[in-house]
C-alpha cells in the first residue's frame, strides 16, 4: 500500500509513519519547509514540502496514493492565533478533502477529536451523540467542529472518508502531558490544578493501530471514538506516585487558580506570551467535562488498546 500522511512530522503523524513503514508500506509525508523533522529520524518516507492548504503540494503528495491519513492540525488552548488555526484546521481540511476527491484516493482517514461533541457535562457518550453545547469553548473546539462538518458533508457526497475521534493522546514524546510527567519524575512538579478534571486517555500507538484498522475495515462515512478509558487528574497523579514513590504534587485551590488565570491572560496578550494558566485553560480544567465510550472501535474494528494503567506505565 502507498499511504500519504499530512502532518507527518507531528506527534501522531510520526508514529503513524513509523508503523506504516514497519508494515512495508510506501509513505509520502506532507511537511512544511520550516518543519522540525527530528521525529522522522531514520524514516525512509518521501517528503513533499508545502502548506496544508496548498492544493498543488497536496496534489503532488496524493498522486498514486491508495490511502490518505489527515493528521495535521493546529492544537493549542489559551492564547492562539485564531485566524491561523482557522486556516490550518478548517481550510486545510477542505483542501485535503477536495484534493482527495480529485485524485481518486480509495480511502481517507481523518483524525478528529472528541472535542467535536462539546461539553457533555460528565455524561458518557458514544458516536451517536448530537452536540448540545450551543457555543464553543475555544478556537480549537470551533475549528475542529467546523472541519468535521466538512468531512461529514464530503462523506455524504460519496468521498470514502472515515473519522476517528481520539481522546487525550499519550506517549513518551507527547508534547502536551509528556513534559508534565518529565517534570514530575524530576521532582520539579510541586503544584497542579483541577484534581477533579476528567481526562480521556489513548496511547498514541493504539491510536495509530485504530487508524490502520479503519483504513482496512471501516465503511466510508463512519465515526470511531478512540479512548481506552478516563481518569481524574487526582487519580492520575496518585497512580504515578504509587508507581514511582514520588509524592503527588500539591493541588492549588480553585479560587487561586481562577485568579491567576484572570491575571495572566491579559499579560500574555500584551506580551504575546502563552501563560501556563489562562482563562481558556481554566475553563477546560473546571467548567467542561467530555466523557466518551470507545467500545464501537473494539466491536467493529477489532481494536485492542492497552489499559489506562499500562498507557501511564509506558509514559513513565
Amino acid at each position: 500500500m502507498k499511504a500519504m500522511v499530512t502532518g507527518a512530522n507531528g506527534f501522531t503523524g510520526s508514529h503513524l509513519v513509523k508503523a506504516l513503514e514497519q508494515r512495508g508500506d510506501t509513505v509520502v509525508g506532507l511537511v512544511r519547509r520550516s518543519s522540525d523533522l527530528s521525529r522522522l529520524a531514520g524514516c525512509n518516507l518521501q517528503l513533499v514540502y508545502g502548506d496544508i492548504a496548498d492544493r498543488a503540494a497536496l496534489q503532488a503528495a496524493m498522486t498514486g496514493v491508495d490511502v490518505v491519513f489527515h493528521t495535521a492540525a493546529y492544537v493549542e488552548l489559551g492564547l492562539v492565533n485564531a485566524a491561523q488555526m482557522q486556516r490550518i484546521n478548517v481550510e486545510g481540511t477542505r483542501a485535503v478533502l477536495e484534493t482527495a476527491k480529485a485524485t481518486g484516493v480509495s480511502k481517507l482517514i481523518y483524525c478528529s477529536t472528541i472535542g467535536i461533541y462539546g461539553d457533555t457535562q460528565g455524561r458518557v457518550i458514544d458516536e451517536t451523540f448530537q452536540r448540545q453545547q450551543s457555543n464553543f469553548s475555544s478556537a480549537y473546539d470551533s475549528t475542529k467542529y467546523e472541519a468535521q462538518q466538512l468531512v461529514d458533508q464530503a462523506a455524504a457526497a460519496g468521498l470514502p472518508v472515515v473519522s476517528v475521534m481520539p481522546s487525550g493522546i499519550f506517549g513518551a514524546d507527547d508534547p502536551h502531558f509528556g513534559p508534565v510527567v518529565k517534570a514530575f519524575l524530576q521532582g520539579k512538579l510541586k503544584v497542579w490544578a483541577g484534581g477533579d478534571r476528567i481526562t480521556g486517555i489513548v496511547h498514541v500507538d493504539d491510536l495509530v493501530d485504530a487508524m490502520l484498522l479503519a483504513a482496512a475495515k471501516a465503511p466510508p462515512g463512519s465515526h470511531y471514538i478512540l479512548s481506552t478509558g478516563d481518569l481524574s487528574t487526582r487519580e492520575m497523579f496518585a497512580f504515578l506516585s504509587r508507581e514511582t514513590g514520588i509524592p503527588e504534587p500539591w493541588e492549588a485551590p480553585e479560587p487561586l487558580v481562577r485568579l491567576v488565570g484572570n491575571l495572566l491572560d491579559p499579560i500574555g496578550r500584551l506580551f504575546s506570551w502563552q501563560p501556563p494558566i489562562s482563562r481558556e485553560r481554566v475553563h477546560y480544567i473546571y467548567d467542561r467535562c467530555v466523557r466518551v465510550d470507545g467500545s464501537k472501535a473494539r466491536r467493529e474494528l477489532g481494536w485492542q488498546p492497552r489499559s489506562v494503567e499500562q498507557t501511564l506505565r509506558d509514559l513513565l
